[in-house]
């Protein structure tokens, strides 16, 4: 597949600090200098940053980045997107620079959310520090996964299949409409597009490296007042046992451990229920006056 992995988020925020809490303190990220000015740069492994979250005055995806093999690959894919219409912007050096990679192309999908494809991250090569979790679960499977919002998913899907390489994974009916699993890796799913009336990240994932994890970042939640999402539960398609909280700018942000592992031929299928247990849902909570 051309696609090897989500690779990096960027997400605009609007109050940084509440972010620093939510990314340093609860999810135990661990924040290092990077290039982009008053930004936030979080790293979980050898990659130099994955997230990076930017001041703005609204919040919202700035980018969603996914992972190829190497610079051919990267131009073989913009010529792939270009000849269907798509355009493309390749990135230059300062754009490179504060990604941290070799190479890049940006454009948005049919229903305008921003992603990049990128080859060559820069490693750093000194121990990762990550106090409460013991590992995140990266290397051949990625930063982890996202849920996009958008506004077509039939055209979505045709987009990351047809185009960018993803395989169907599995699917489930909402009250919205068909909401599609994708996976480019072992990982039982990369990327789900969830129908919606308009654009934008629904949620993304961490993945810890044991079943602690999970209970210590629970802990850290209670702790520190981050608002539940979903309980403590174990989902019917990729079997990971996870929770979910609001982030300081409304995402659902799951933590889970033990996701499975399948084969890049396995069959699709369909879910009826998303949790085996557990998941009970809570709603956001309301704006502060």
């Amino acid at each position: 597949m051309p696609i090897h992995s989500l690779g990096y988020l960027r997400i605009n925020v609007t109050d940084v600090e509440k972010w620093r809490t939510f990314a340093g303190e609860f999810l135990a990220l661990q924040e290092v200098p990077g290039p982009t000015e008053g930004a936030l740069h979080y790293r979980i492994d050898d990659f130099q940053h994955r997230l990076a979250l930017i001041p703005a005055e609204s919040p919202g995806l700035r980018a969603a980045g996914f992972q190829v093999t190497h610079a051919r690959d990267l131009e073989t894919a913009i010529q792939k997107l270009e000849a269907a219409g798509v355009t493309v912007a390749r990135g230059g050096k300062e754009d490179c620079e504060a990604r941290r990679v070799s190479g890049f192309a940006a454009f948005t999908d049919p229903s305008g959310n921003p992603i990049e494809l990128f080859h060559g991250p820069r490693f750093d090569h000194s121990e990762v520090r990550t106090p409460g979790v013991s590992r995140f679960v990266t290397g051949d499977l990625g930063m982890g996964h996202i849920i996009l919002n958008v506004t077509d998913v039939e055209a979505a899907y045709a987009f990351y299949v047809d185009l960018l390489g993803f395989t169907e994974r599995n699917t489930t009916e909402t009250p919205a409409g068909m909401l599609y699993f994708l996976g480019c890796n072992a990982r039982q799913h990369t990327l789900g597009l969830a129908p919606s009336s308009g654009p934008g990240l629904l949620h993304f994932m961490f993945e810890g490296g044991s079943l602690d994890d999970v209970g210590r970042a629970l802990d850290r939640a209670y702790d520190l007042g981050v608002p539940m999402m979903q309980s403590l539960g174990r989902h019917t398609n990729d079997h990971m046992v996870s929770f979910y909280v609001w982030s300081p700018d409304l995402h659902a942000v799951e933590f889970g451990y033990d996701g499975d592992r399948v084969g890049i031929d396995a069959p699709s299928y369909d879910i009826t229920e998303g949790a085996f247990w557990g998941h009970r849902f809570t709603p956001p909570p309301a704006p502060s006056a």
